[in-house]
């Protein structure tokens, strides 16, 4: 499980990104990854999945 914080997200598009806690990396999150309701500069844990453009944020939780 990884830590971080929602830097952007739209919920009218369904998508937005996260950067890690732990590093400089930023991972795009799709609504389909969601487990809870997201805003941006909420603090959240997350998985990662390889997707068709790299990595994305899945199994999205409220910290």
């Amino acid at each position: 499980m990884n830590n971080g914080t929602v830097k952007f997200f739209n919920d009218l598009k369904g998508f937005g990104f996260i950067k890690d806690a732990n590093s400089t990396k930023e991972y795009f999150v799709h609504s389909s990854g969601l487990v809870d309701n997201i805003k941006e500069n909420d603090v959240v844990t997350f998985d990662l999945q390889e997707g068709n453009k790299g990595l994305n944020a899945v199994n999205v939780k409220l910290s």
